[in-house]
């Protein structure tokens, strides 16, 4: 077996090789653009964001669920040991804030 090669054969293989290594220093410019890496932080940051408000909705969302749990049955209806003591709390803290925004008019 002869691994020798014909001056065109080499010269093909250059031009074949100065053709990949063009499309990767094209790719290699566009990923260290400036825009690039801009839009990439963009959406990384974005990404996050969506990541953390999706959390946050789960956490208040689970946390609504448990309180509503507390004062209404699983078929809706109200139970009234839990509901009228809250509602009884809720009047007076009112009733104090009440209270005291007329002390401070005064």
């Amino acid at each position: 077996m002869s691994d020798a090669r014909s001056p065109a054969q080499i010269e093909a293989d250059i031009i074949t090789r100065r053709e990949q290594l063009a499309v990767v220093l094209d790719e290699i410019g566009v990923r260290v653009h400036p825009k690039t890496i801009i839009g990439d932080a963009k959406a990384k940051a974005a990404e996050a964001v969506d990541r953390t408000a999706g959390r946050a909705f789960v956490a208040v969302n689970r946390s609504v669920s448990d309180v509503r749990a507390q004062f209404v049955t699983e078929d809706g209806a109200p139970r009234l040991e839990r509901v009228v003591p809250a509602a009884l709390v809720a009047v007076g803290v009112v009733g104090l804030l009440v209270v005291s925004a007329r002390r401070r008019r005064k």
